[in-house]
């Protein structure tokens, strides 16, 4: 997720469990790109014991090969291609999901870099289509053609962005019809919506995003549930700590700290974490509204200093996390 999974992220998604592996924010390919060196730390400093996959976006097939080799070079457990960034600025420029609608194009740079990584791992992340998914047929081609590792599948589009029902049925035709991994993506948001994506799809694994912000005990949570341990429950002292630790290491990451932006960067994270942590939206309301440090912890402290549990999911009527109960329900979009 860009501008969320950075060097402190990762470091303190480890510490309650995390993924089994990380990737990192996209590095921006063009073709007079360099590598960015806070994405670069995340390879190289994060310390988490995991293995981290350095995502690409882009769409100039000379400029991602030279990318990918240059990242080659650093410790990285294999290369990323973005191909479902749904963001206007992204698609504009061809790239991400913007890329869907030229699957010739699509075809080349997967044929240039697979080549390009050879002896390394190169795995693919992409949406259901464009407008549509009447293309998603021809990206599975292009995708058996080039074998990459394993591929990931937003199962929405990208007009769809994050509002509608994921679509499990066309991530259980990529399993059938794909020999790598497929992996499923969206709407994972506790332990019930994990379970009902592999079950309805067959997915070889989640990738989860949004999900962890709000959660991010939710790794260690899933693998309670396939016999791993046992499930953490957090309370909203917990919560309160996470937000802590966030704004703690973010901050110390920052070249120029400046407590106002700080309260900016914050509210990022928090219009996730908020969701259901109260009865009325109150909390995510306020939080939004908070002008400097002070007020934004006393919010915080307000809805969060206590040793309840917290509730696992977000509300059904959240807007930033639409349609996870058709998940649940057998419902697709």
């Amino acid at each position: 997720m860009q501008d969320v999974t950075d060097l402190p992220f990762l470091r303190i998604m480890a510490r309650r469990g995390g993924p089994d592996i990380f990737v990192t924010e996209y590095f921006r390919v063009h073709q007079d790109s360099r590598l960015e060196p806070h994405i670069l730390r995340s390879v190289c400093e994060h310390g988490t014991g995991r293995p981290v996959f350095a995502q690409m976006i882009g769409q100039d097939v000379a400029a991602l090969v030279r990318t990918a080799r240059e990242l080659l070079r650093y410790p990285v457990a294999g290369i990323d291609l973005n191909l479902g960034c749904p963001a206007p600025v992204v698609c504009r420029k061809d790239a991400g999901g913007g890329l869907l609608r030229y699957p010739e194009r699509i075809d080349a740079i997967l044929g240039a870099l697979r080549e390009a990584t050879a002896g390394a791992r190169f795995t693919v992340k992409c949406r259901l289509g464009f407008e549509d998914a009447g293309g998603f047929a021809r990206l599975l081609e292009i995708f058996a053609k080039h074998r990459p590792e394993a591929v990931t599948i937003h199962a929405r589009t990208v007009r769809d962005g994050y509002r509608t029902p994921v679509q499990p049925e066309a991530v259980a035709a990529a399993v059938r019809q794909l020999s790598m991994p497929v992996i499923a993506n969206g709407n994972v948001v506790d332990v019930a919506t994990g379970q009902a994506w592999l079950r309805r799809s067959a997915a070889a694994g989640l990738m989860i995003g949004r999900g962890a912000i709000r959660n991010p005990w939710i790794f260690a949570q899933l693998r309670s549930a396939w016999g791993d341990g046992e499930a953490p429950q957090p309370r909203g002292c917990d919560v309160l700590a996470y937000i802590r630790e966030l704004w703690d290491e973010t901050a110390e990451c920052e070249r120029h700290y400046h407590a106002t932006k700080q309260v900016a960067r914050m509210k990022k994270y928090l219009c996730y974490i908020s969701q259901g942590m109260d009865h009325d939206g109150s909390f995510e309301y306020r939080i939004r509204r908070a002008a400097d440090e002070a007020e934004f912890f006393a919010i915080c402290h307000e809805y969060l200093a206590h040793g309840e549990a917290v509730p696992a999911t977000p509300p059904v009527s959240s807007a930033l996390f639409s349609g996870f109960a058709e998940l649940l329900s057998g419902q697709d979009g």
